[in-house]
């Protein structure tokens, strides 16, 4: 069996997407015969190392699941509890190694993607894919002209300048918002800047892949179709 990198051994293994993986291995939670490595570019051979995360074995295949879920409030993207507060994993009864396709910040609700398939996450996740995802925004104010325009300028986010590909108004008070970035507060920051105070905050579009009637909390197995309209503008 060929030898590959310590961080795509593990995101095969549905341990999590690469990036969370090399996280994983930054920190010191992976072993590779007893012994921390924190290399991702470490590497391992399936029929020889024995690796294992927080203590715990890790098999080199497993069976693939892949999620629609719509996210409700509260809920934390992460699989290390922080406390008592809940996490999406929380949602699913199953008890496989499951992770979130990116992250929606806890006050965010709407279209997240939930698996156990490291290679998938990544490709999603990873800004060559050129991913839009679409939200839904409601504010305390009336959307102005001028506030559609401050929008459609972006903002500094993580030190970088970026821009939304599209802003609409849909109602008085509601807006929706295309970014294909993906930088973490991203849709908040840049309505900050226009000055709109968010009561609402909801992802409902993906690629192509729409959240359409799924119920808040409930989520359903993703289809080859989903698969597809994902990855399709």
């Amino acid at each position: 069996m060929e030898k590959k990198r310590l961080s795509k051994a593990l995101a095969a293994a549905g341990i999590a997407s690469r990036r969370a993986c090399e996280e994983l291995i930054f920190a010191g939670r992976v072993q590779v015969n007893g012994e921390t490595i924190k290399l991702p570019q470490h590497h391992v051979n399936w029929s020889s190392d024995r690796i294992s995360v927080d203590g715990q074995s890790v098999k080199s295949e497993q069976k693939k699941f892949y999620y629609v879920l719509n996210k409700p409030i509260g809920f934390i993207c992460t699989s290390a509890r922080p406390g008592k507060k809940p996490i999406v994993l929380d949602l699913f009864p199953n008890t496989e190694r499951l992770f979130t396709v990116g992250r929606l910040d806890k006050e965010t609700t709407g279209l997240l993607l939930v698996t156990n398939d490291g290679h998938f996450a990544n490709k999603v996740i990873h800004p060559s894919s050129n991913i839009i995802k679409e939200y839904i925004v409601k504010t305390l104010q009336e959307i102005t002209p001028e506030h559609l325009e401050t929008l459609s300028q972006g903002a500094r986010v993580d030190e970088k300048w970026v821009r939304p590909v599209s802003v609409h108004k849909v109602r008085k008070g509601t807006f929706k918002i295309c970014v294909q970035e993906g930088k973490k507060h991203e849709v908040r920051i840049i309505s900050e800047r226009a000055g709109l105070k968010i009561v609402e905050l909801t992802r409902v579009r993906i690629g192509s892949l729409v959240l359409g009637t799924l119920p808040v909390g409930q989520f359903r197995p993703m289809t080859e179709k989903d698969k597809e309209l994902i990855f399709t503008r």
